[in-house]
């Protein structure tokens, strides 16, 4: 229940009211609006924000006076808004237009209708008034801008009436786009030689199909391993439509489970206990909406990677977006790491020839991988209508489809932007320090003792893991070098550290 500091039960009002009086079966709005006795202010709770309006803020208890407030004061969820307008008669909107035709909100609320109910209202085209943004840019992330004449509405959305995600432009996203991340590591790796640089980002393309396996609970094979490396090698020139997605996940999967179009048949995400019992965390689209949505998954990547959306905020939404439809039996979650990398080569955010190993940042925090996960996948399991088949199957008996088109994408580009963050200061600058740290001490071992390349190798590897000091439980297997030789190896290590260090501080 929402709170206030007074006796008086706040009134929910706008998107959250629509919601609850027309008893629609969708998640409530990430940001929800209630009228309180007192002064405005916002109440942050988790992933839930609520806004309070003083009282002269009401409006009547009309489906119209509502969405007028939505428009007006808050971020939009699709969600509930395409909910709402389905319920919603023609002659509501066409009344509104009609006394306020070039009003701004009436334009907007027109232009929602007729886009996402795919009903065409008894209004002749507007004439007058100036073009308005569909989204306001102060409260979302929004795409480069298309014309609609007839509302005189320019069309800033994300993505389609097939698939739009919404991204609001929170403080701390807003933050995150300000750090320049990119920036950042193109200054990296210009600080060491192209050599050292190679070395390194050989390593970091196995690093990250490795991670991206374990998250999924595998171990690769060499050879599965090099194909995964080979794809996202490929990724900046991947061309995104349904062959080629079934082309890689044929790649990177058993050859058993290779698929030849989008999946058939019901699908979940969970996992067995007690040995017999599936536990069920996730309820994928129905088989019959899943062509319909990659579809539209398409579009929308068309939209993003031809528009100047912030790249990680594109990579954030193609790959969650995906992953929520999960149109394959098996590759899904690797092929939905596989696009952030390709989103963020694409529009040159990554720099060239080198991949940010973001599945190890992953790895690394899988609690909270999972956290934002569930924020979409709990809620919508409230909504869904499903039951066992005596075949031990999911069977679902509801229209569900929407439920997946519009959905706020908010917390998965807060989410990745760390995740990136992160990636970059530590997996990219460890590993580039790494290599120029062993390049140096492995000359420098060798001027002093003459040992074969595999073992002047080891000595160095086993010192740096070491902080610069061949550890007593491993001396033994050094038994050709003498005591004041190992003194001297490790000087050189050790120097070889703290030269990395002041370069790099």
């Amino acid at each position: 229940m929402v709170r206030t500091d007074s006796n008086q039960e706040p009134v929910a009002i706008g998107q959250e009211w629509l919601r609850r009086e027309l008893s629609l079966d969708v998640p409530a709005p990430a940001v929800e609006s209630y009228i309180i006795q007192g002064a405005r202010r916002t109440a942050v709770h988790g992933a839930r924000t609520c806004e309070f309006f003083p009282r002269h803020y009401a409006v009547d208890a009309t489906l119209a006076s509502h969405l007028r407030f939505a428009l007006r004061h808050e971020p939009i969820d699709l969600g509930v808004l395409v909910a709402a307008l389905k319920t919603m008669q023609p002659a509501e909107i066409e009344t509104w237009v009609r006394a306020e035709p070039t009003g701004a909100y009436s334009r907007r609320a027109w232009f929602f209708y007729e886009t996402f109910t795919g009903r065409t209202l008894d209004l002749e085209d507007a004439r007058n008034g100036n073009y308005v943004d569909a989204l306001d840019s102060a409260r979302h992330v929004v795409a480069d801008g298309r014309k609609s004449p007839r509302h005189r509405v320019i069309d800033n959305l994300l993505g389609t009436s097939g698939l739009c995600p919404m991204v609001r432009r929170t403080a701390r996203l807003s933050a995150q786009m300000g750090t320049r991340i990119d920036e950042e590591a193109r200054a990296l790796i210009q600080s060491y030689d192209p050599v050292t640089l190679s070395r390194a980002v050989n390593y970091l393309y196995t690093k990250e199909t490795r991670s991206s396996f374990a998250i999924e609970g595998e171990t690769p094979s060499s050879s599965r391993t090099e194909r995964f490396v080979a794809a996202l090698k490929a990724a900046p020139t991947f061309t995104l439509n349904k062959e080629s997605l079934i082309q890689l996940q044929g790649q990177i999967v058993d050859p058993r489970y290779a698929a030849h179009d989008w999946r058939s048949f019901q699908n979940f995400v969970g996992n067995t206990v007690s040995g017999y019992r599936e536990e069920v965390h996730f309820i994928c689209p129905r088989p019959q909406d899943v062509a319909g949505l990659m579809n539209a998954w398409l579009a929308m990547m068309t939209r993003l990677e031809q528009g100047s959306v912030d790249p990680v905020i594109a990579a954030a939404i193609s790959a969650f977006a995906f992953v929520f439809v999960h149109p394959f039996a098996d590759g899904n979650g690797r092929i939905h790491r596989f696009l952030m990398h390709h989103a963020l080569a694409k529009r040159a955010y990554s720099p060239a020839g080198v991949i940010f190993p973001i599945s190890a940042a992953i790895l690394r925090d899988r609690r909270s991988y999972d956290q934002v996960l569930e924020t979409f996948s709990k809620p919508l399991g409230e909504f869904i209508d499903w039951h066992w088949t005596p075949e031990q199957e999911i069977a679902i008996g509801n229209e569900t489809a929407d439920l997946y088109r519009y959905f706020d994408a908010t917390l998965f580009a807060e989410y990745l932007y760390d995740r990136v963050a992160d990636t970059v200061r530590r997996d990219l600058k460890e590993e580039l320090g790494f290599v120029a740290v062993f390049d140096r001490a492995f000359i420098a071992v060798r001027e002093i003792v003459d040992m074969p390349d595999r073992r002047a190798s080891l000595f160095v590897r086993l010192c740096m893991q070491n902080g610069g000091r061949l550890s007593a439980a491993k001396r033994s297997q050094f038994p050709e070098l003498s005591d004041p030789e190992v003194t001297q190896l490790e000087a050189q290590v050790q120097g070889a550290i703290s030269a990395e260090a002041a370069a790099h501080s």
